[in-house]
C-alpha cells in the first residue's frame, strides 16, 4: 500500500516532466531556479553588491546554465524578457542561458534570510508578470518559486506556469541535469 501512495504522490511529477510542449505554449511563462551552486544560503558576510561575497555557481552550474539554454534554443524557442534576481548566481544564470534580454527584478531576490518579504516580494513577481507582455522567463531561487508554485524545484530546473486569474498554475517542468 504505501508503494502505491508513494506511486499516486509522484505521478503528477513525473506526468511534467520535461513537457517541451507546455514551454511552446502561448501564454506560458519559464520560471526557472539558478543553475548548481554548490551549499545553501549565502555567507554570513554577503553583499548583493559584491559577488566574492556570494554563493556562485560552479562549473558544473554555468555547463548546466549553457546546456539548458542550447536545449531552449534549439526548439526555436525565445524570450521576449528574462528577469532575474540580482544575486550574482541567478543573473550569470539568465546570462549563460543567452535566451533573451536580461532584467533584474528585486522581487525575483531570495528572501531565505528573512521570509518577512515574501508574502510582498511574491505579489510583486506576480505583478511584474501581469504587467509585461511578451514570452516571458524569470530566474530566481527555490523559497521564491516555491512561494509562487508551492512547489520545490532542483538546481537548474524550470517550471512552466500559466497565469489564472491572478495565480500561477504549474502546466509542465523542465530538467536538464548538470
Amino acid at each position: 500500500m504505501k508503494s502505491l501512495s508513494l506511486i499516486l504522490f509522484l505521478l503528477p511529477c513525473l506526468a511534467l516532466a520535461n513537457d517541451w510542449s507546455a514551454l511552446q505554449e502561448d501564454g506560458a511563462i519559464a520560471v526557472m531556479r539558478h543553475a548548481l551552486a554548490p551549499g545553501t544560503g549565502d555567507p554570513s558576510e554577503f553583499r548583493l553588491e559584491d559577488c566574492s561575497t556570494q554563493r556562485n555557481l560552479d562549473e558544473r552550474g554555468r555547463e548546466q546554465a549553457r546546456k539548458i539554454g542550447e536545449a531552449i534554443r534549439e526548439r526555436g524557442i525565445a524570450f521576449d524578457t528574462v528577469f532575474s534576481s540580482q544575486w550574482c548566481r541567478t543573473r550569470e544564470t539568465a546570462e549563460l542561458l543567452d535566451v533573451g534580454p536580461v532584467v533584474e527584478a528585486p522581487s525575483l531576490n531570495s528572501f531565505f534570510r528573512d521570509y518577512s518579504t515574501r508574502d510582498s516580494q511574491t505579489r510583486a513577481t506576480l505583478d511584474l508578470i501581469e504587467g509585461t507582455e511578451g514570452k516571458l522567463m524569470l530566474v530566481s531561487h527555490q523559497v521564491n518559486i516555491s512561494a509562487l508554485a508551492g512547489q520545490a524545484t532542483r538546481s537548474g530546473e524550470i517550471l512552466i506556469f500559466r497565469l489564472r486569474d491572478g495565480a500561477l498554475a504549474v502546466t509542465g517542468r523542465i530538467l536538464v541535469e548538470p
